[in-house]
């Protein structure tokens, strides 16, 4: 069963003069990906060591008011249509309420959501809804209690499953359910979860294992690829990709047993999607990212601290996005990891 390759674009003489965020393979970010914080209750160990890592300084983070004014300026003059919240865990920056609510203010109003591990989100998802929130993505392995001790570090799986439910009560919908199959781990789980989340109404999808760990340990051999894990669900369920326009979406939609649900596919390693990425990242410290993958970063912070106003602002990142790569390089012989991982990025 195969999946659509999206081509890598050429690059193009398009001016540099755009309002919106264009770099320079005519590709336009609208969906903006803003870490809260570096900080994670868990300690997955495909993410980070057991004791944790050396945090970002407080006075190196920005303030509610410096991320909602450049969250504004990216929205009212960059074009940005979607922002989604991130970590690390966003759930344990407290004004999280505050964020949320100033980002739905906003004209036009952006979609709203939050990759969050579900920890805490039983406790959270009403306040979240009422403030403005749209959706979430929870991350989730493994259905097994000792499995998700082993991975994460943590025994709070009956808080995660709570933490989902709550979110459907809420109206958090689509709930989306992130997981990550690592050989040997947990990749006899493709098969349950996804009975899992069809039983419920949640969206499923499985990610490929990135090289974005900050031990720098990630190998190849040890992620299960796309192609494997549609094998795996092929044994038990009938797929059928779902033939809708991918655009920017990252994962490959199937319709699964003749239309019960449907599971998404992202094949960020072995099928990259580079050609239709629409993302731009802020992270937690103020830095422009135009790739998940990049080895260089744009300083908004220092501008914004410097009492820059915001056309000033938006020019910067409009630089940051224009000397965008055409792809992630990670099947290139001289691939080198980020710097910083996973954590302190952003999904």
């Amino acid at each position: 069963m195969g999946m659509t390759i999206i081509e890598l674009p050429s690059p193009t003489t398009r001016a540099k003069d755009s309002a919106k965020l264009v770099d320079q393979y005519g590709r336009v970010a609208t969906d903006l990906r803003v870490s809260l914080t570096d900080r994670c209750n868990l300690r997955c160990r495909y993410c980070m060591p057991a004791e944790g890592l050396e945090w970002l300084p407080d006075d190196s983070v920005l303030t509610g008011d410096e991320l909602l004014r450049l969250i504004s300026v990216a929205v009212e003059r960059l074009g940005v249509r979607s922002v989604r919240f991130t970590g690390g865990e966003p759930l344990l920056r407290k004004s999280i309420v505050q964020l949320i609510s100033g980002t739905a203010a906003l004209d036009p109003r952006p979609k709203i959501s939050m990759t969050t591990n579900g920890l805490v989100l039983g406790h959270r998802a009403a306040e979240l809804k009422a403030a403005g929130l749209d959706r979430v993505n929870v991350s989730l392995d493994t259905l097994n209690r000792d499995k998700f001790r082993a991975i994460t570090r943590r025994d709070r799986l009956p808080d995660v499953l709570a933490g989902l439910a709550a979110a459907q009560e809420a109206g958090l919908t689509p709930v989306k359910v992130n997981a990550v199959l690592v050989r040997d781990v947990n990749d006899d789980e493709a098969v349950p979860l996804l009975g899992y989340c069809l039983e419920r109404g949640y969206h499923l999808r499985f990610i490929e294992q990135m090289p974005l760990d900050a031990q720098h340990g990630w190998d190849r051999r040890q992620m299960v690829t796309a192609d494997e894990i549609l094998d795996l669900l092929s044994e038990r369920f009938d797929l059928v990709p779902s033939g809708e326009p991918r655009g920017a979406a990252p994962a490959e939609d199937f319709i699964v047993d003749g239309g019960a649900g449907r599971v998404g596919i992202i094949g960020s390693v072995t099928r990259p999607f580079c050609g239709a990425c629409d993302r731009t990242r802020l992270t937690a410290d103020g830095q422009v990212r135009n790739c998940l993958f990049s080895q260089q970063e744009s300083d908004l912070r220092a501008v914004l601290r410097s009492g820059a106003d915001d056309e000033s602002i938006a020019d910067v990142w409009r630089d940051a996005m224009w000397g965008k790569l055409a792809g992630h390089k990670i099947n290139d012989a001289g691939f080198i990891q980020p710097i910083r991982p996973m954590s302190a990025i952003g999904g």
